[in-house]
Parts: C-alpha cells; sequence; structure tokens
C-alpha cells in the first residue's frame, strides 16, 4: 500500500496536441492512441492538457463527450507549456518539479503503462503490453524500423491518407503494404522450437499435412464461417496460446514425451507459427498503438472502397481478433471507437494486394559482415559528463537527453543531492528535442548514437564536442547512410567501410599493441568521415585524441564549430 500511496501523490502533468477532430477521433492520432491506452489502462493518475494552435478554440465543449468519457481535460496553449517541454514534441509527460521530461509517444506509453502498473500492481496484465524482456517499442525510431513504422510513419500515413481520401480510389499508403506484409510473415518467439513442434503434432492429430508453399491462390471474400471452418485447425495452436496468456490461464502441464518422430523432425520441417497480433503471437503496446490508426483507415476503405479490403485479409483479420481482447471494446467505446464488422477475408498467399511483394519489409537492416546486433540506445548521451558541466558552468542551461529512463533517473538523483538548478533531463529520441542550444556534448555515444549527435547539432548550427564509442555497431539506418562523406564515397563501399568499423572496436588494452594501433587508425578513419561530413555542411572540423589517451580505448574526439 505505500508505494501505491506514493505513485499517487507524485502528481505528472500529461501534454498532448490537439489539431482537429472527426467522428470518433482526435488529431493528431499520437494523442487519440494515448487516450486510448490510458482508456485500456483506466489510468487517472495524470493531470492531461490538450495543447491546442492559435486557430483552434479554447471552448472545451468542442471536444464531444463521447471522445473522452471518464477523463477530465484542461485546454491550454503552446505558450502555456512549461518551458522544458516547449523544447520537446509531444506528447510528453512532466513531474511537479518541471525539469524532468518524457517525450516521444513510444516513451510516453511505456510510462503511462509503468505508472498504471505501480498504481495498481494487482494488474499484472498491463506489463505484459511491454512484450518479452519488457523491450516492446523500447529501441528508438531513429534505429529501428519497427519502432519507426508503429510510433512514426503509420500514424503520419493514415493522418495524410484521412487528409486527401475522396470519393477516387485512393493510394494505399506503403506503411499499410508493409504491416500487411509483416502479418504474413512467420512469427519468431523465445520458445519457438518448442511451440513449432506442438503445432506439427497437432497438424497431424488433426490429418493436416504440411503447409502449402508452392501453390498460389487469389484473396476472396467468404462468410464468417466458411472462414472459421478454414482457419481454425491452422490457427488454434496460435490462438490458445496467446489467449491463455491474455485471460492468465496457465496451459496444463504435460507429462507426456513428445512422439518420436515430433522430436526428431528437423527444424526446416516444422510449421512455421503465424501472427495473432502485431509483433507476434502476444497483444502488446504495438496493437495498442496500431488500433486507432488501423480503424480509421479501415472506416474509410470499407465506406467508399470496400472491394479494396480484400487485399488485406491479414490486416483484417488483425483488427477483429483484436476486438476479443479483454478490455479493448471497453476502452474503444469509451474514446468514442466504433468498431466495424468486417466480413472474413480467406488468403493462403503474400499476393493480396499486386505490389505487396514489392514491399520493403520492416526487419532491421542486415549486412552479411556484421557481427553483433544494433544497439545504438544513445548510452550516456549527453549523460553524467553533463552533471559535470551544469556543476563547472553555473551560468549555464544544460540538458541531459538519454533514451534510458533508468540512467536518467540516477542522473537526477546526482544532481539533486549536488543541489543543481541548472539542469534539465529530458526522456526522449534525439529528434523529439526541438530546442535551440549552443553546443552539443556526447561522451562515449554508442554507435551512430554520436552521428545523431552531430547531425542535430548541424540542423540548429550549434558546435558539437563528442567521443564515440561501439564502432562495431555503426550500420546503414533509415535516417544514415555509410560512408558518409561524399569523399569517402568515392573510395569505399558500404561493405568495405563496415570493415572499418569492426576492427575499430579493437583497441582493448589487452590485445597486442599492433593490433591496437590498427584499430586505432580504424578509428581515426571512421571519424575522419565523420568529419569530411560536417565540413561539407558548412563546419570546421578537428578529430583529435583525449589526453592522456590511456583514459579510454575510445579516447578519439570530433569537435566541430560551424564557419
Amino acid at each position: 500500500m505505500k508505494a501505491i500511496k506514493k505513485s499517487l501523490t507524485e502528481e505528472e502533468y500529461l501534454y498532448l496536441d490537439f489539431s482537429h477532430q472527426t467522428e470518433g477521433c482526435i488529431f493528431p492520432l499520437h494523442t487519440s492512441v494515448t487516450l486510448f491506452l490510458l482508456s485500456y489502462c483506466d489510468c487517472k493518475i495524470f493531470k492531461i492538457c490538450l495543447v491546442v494552435t492559435k486557430e483552434v478554440s479554447r471552448d472545451s465543449s468542442l471536444l464531444r463527450d463521447d471522445l473522452i468519457q471518464d477523463v477530465e481535460i484542461q485546454i491550454i496553449s503552446r505558450q502555456e507549456l512549461p518551458p522544458i517541454v516547449q523544447n520537446c514534441c509531444l506528447p510528453a509527460v512532466v513531474e511537479r518539479s518541471d525539469n524532468f521530461c518524457r517525450a516521444g509517444l513510444a516513451v510516453v506509453l511505456r510510462h503511462i503503462i509503468q505508472k498504471s502498473y505501480e498504481a495498481d500492481p494487482l494488474k499484472k496484465e498491463l506489463l505484459e503490453l511491454l512484450g518479452f524482456k519488457k523491450t516492446c517499442l523500447k529501441a528508438c525510431a531513429e534505429v529501428s524500423q519497427w519502432t519507426r513504422l508503429c510510433e512514426l510513419t503509420i500514424p503520419l500515413a493514415i493522418e495524410n491518407f484521412l487528409r486527401e481520401s475522396s470519393d477516387q480510389p485512393p493510394t494505399i499508403p506503403v506503411e499499410i503494404l508493409q504491416l500487411e506484409k509483416k502479418l504474413s510473415e512467420p512469427v519468431r518467439v523465445h520458445n519457438d522450437d518448442k511451440l513449432r513442434r506442438q503445432k506439427l503434432k497437432q497438424q497431424k492429430a488433426d490429418g493436416v499435412g504440411p503447409p502449402l508453399t508452392k501453390g498460389k491462390a487469389k484473396s476472396k471474400v467468404h462468410t464468417q464461417e466458411t472462414s472459421e471452418g478454414l482457419d481454425s485447425s491452422s490457427k488454434s495452436l496460435e490462438l490458445k496460446v496467446a489467449f491463455s496468456k491474455l485471460t492468465v490461464q496457465e496451459e496444463p502441464a504435460t507429462t507426456n514425451r513428445e512422439p518420436s518422430h515430433i522430436r526428431k523432425a528437423k527444424a526446416s520441417d516444422l510449421p512455421p507459427l503465424e501472427h495473432v497480433f502485431a509483433e507476434g503471437l502476444y497483444f502488446t503496446l504495438a496493437d495498442i498503438v496500431l488500433l486507432p490508426c488501423i480503424h480509421h483507415f479501415l472506416v474509410i476503405i470499407s465506406r467508399k472502397f470496400s472491394e479494396k479490403l480484400v487485399e488485406f485479409p491479414l490486416l483484417a483479420s488483425w483488427y477483429q481478433r483484436i476486438q476479443e481482447v479483454p478490455g479493448v471494446k471497453t476502452a474503444a467505446s469509451k474514446c468514442g471507437i466504433q468498431f466495424l464488422h468486417l466480413p472474413k477475408l480467406l488468403t493462403t498467399s503474400t499476393e493480396q494486394h499486386p505490389n505487396l511483394c514489392e514491399v520493403p519489409g520492416v526487419e532491421e537492416q542486415s549486412d552479411p559482415l556484421f557481427i553483433g546486433g544494433p544497439r545504438p540506445t544513445m548510452a550516456k548521451l549527453m549523460g553524467h559528463v553533463g552533471i559535470v558541466l551544469a556543476h563547472m558552468l553555473p551560468s549555464c542551461q544544460v540538458t541531459l537527453i538519454e533514451n534510458k529512463e533508468l540512467s536518467l533517473i540516477r542522473a537526477k538523483k546526482r544532481s539533486d543531492e549536488l543541489g543543481l538548478s541548472n539542469i534539465w533531463f529530458i526522456q526522449a529520441n534525439m529528434e523529439y528535442f526541438t530546442g535551440m542550444f549552443n553546443i552539443g556534448v556526447a561522451l562515449h555515444a554508442c554507435g551512430v548514437a554520436t552521428d545523431m549527435v552531430i547531425e542535430h547539432c548541424i540542423k540548429t548550427r550549434a558546435s558539437f564536442v563528442t567521443c564515440p564509442c561501439c564502432y562495431g555497431f555503426i550500420q546503414n539506418t533509415s535516417k544514415f547512410n555509410f560512408p558518409k562523406s561524399e569523399q569517402f564515397k568515392k573510395t569505399l563501399s558500404y561493405k568495405e567501410h563496415m570493415i572499418l568499423c569492426r576492427f575499430a572496436d579493437q583497441t582493448a588494452v589487452q590485445l597486442p599493441p599492433q593490433r591496437r594501433l590498427i584499430g586505432k587508425q580504424c578509428m581515426c578513419l571512421v571519424d575522419l568521415d565523420r568529419a569530411r561530413a560536417a565540413e561539407e555542411c558548412g563546419y570546421s572540423v578537428q578529430v583529435i585524441s583525449m589526453e592522456p589517451e590511456s583514459c579510454s580505448p575510445k579516447n578519439n574526439m570530433i569537435v566541430g564549430v560551424p564557419i
């Protein structure tokens, strides 16, 4: 009970953009998504403020009651935002102290889930929204294509689609096609092999053969009874696993060993697991984010262009299935979302849309020479070195931007202990910080986080001092392509640049001197490419080493000043 009382006494303000509304939807869609999550979590611990533009009336009657049932909302102007929030993209959550802000859709939604659980620890199903190892939409949108699709590109694409929709057949957003394609891909989960063997056993028992891989069939509209009769055997295991978790029912333990032919089956012969929800078998925050967006897309399609529904059978199936999740219909009703009753669509191939095969996937980019995984989560970015700067430069306002909540909380605690009053803490992706500044500092910014900092400084014409780290995690992303400078592009291919990055990480003191020397040379070449790219943008840049160099194996510094 003490934990609950403490949580409830910590007053936090949630700021949401408001531009306009249509039936069952507040725009921008980020606001609709946030309100839907608040309704689903039955969360009333935030003070909610809608931030309107000058053109929008501040009359609270402009908000229909059926859009925000049971939620008290205050309407304010942009100028009334706390100074720290004025420097960030909305949505944003600010603690009462006004010096700790969380900004960006994914960060804010994850925070709402965590606070809702802290307020009522009995709601363990809320934590399940964060997925396996609590990583759902945790990776920043700058480097995770899946986070970017859910958090940015799909909401924006649907907003543009709704704005431009007319009586003429619409151009379907490529992001919708990407989502349909993802739903057709096999599911990968931590206990993948076990579940696939269970599915094989079930198929054998039901007399169902292995899935067809050569036959092609076109999508057709069928009655609900026909569709359910067809796919019940192929999806029953996935549905059982998914909904047993939703209803908090553990599957009965089986003591019998799998038959020999099931245990000995090759992994390549096991049937793939099919999507139940957006990320696989389990209902997660990604489904919460996508539901309001896809709902409004389907409303337009079903009303004006119902013949196009056959192009999205998996999306329609997901939309129908998500309504079966406990609490979803109630939450949707409070937000003014009236679910559609769509016909069941039958498909056994990925050719439902004529261009689906040409649509790029949403998996992270990969390279055969790449070892490890892309984890440039802005570790230590403008982190504890910012506390030193705030202490040494009391007349300067220092802003710490960090994507990791725990690191930022630790930094704030240290700052409070020092009594610093000239420091702000912002948990957000780099691109969600919109404020002006004079100097950007990044100590051991991991992988492409260094490039994010330099790019952000160049956009605001600010000087920068960066110390790169984790060169081995550098790879092409939706925002960056390597090599970066025109000079290096003329000489090196992407793969050759990646080789430099891999060897640049081999500078540890326990390695042979000659190997460390090669690692240092590769570090300098990678950073020289970054420097040349900044020079092409009108900067004077130097690549230097820290003194003494023994302070860290990653001792390069890139210092840039706008000309």
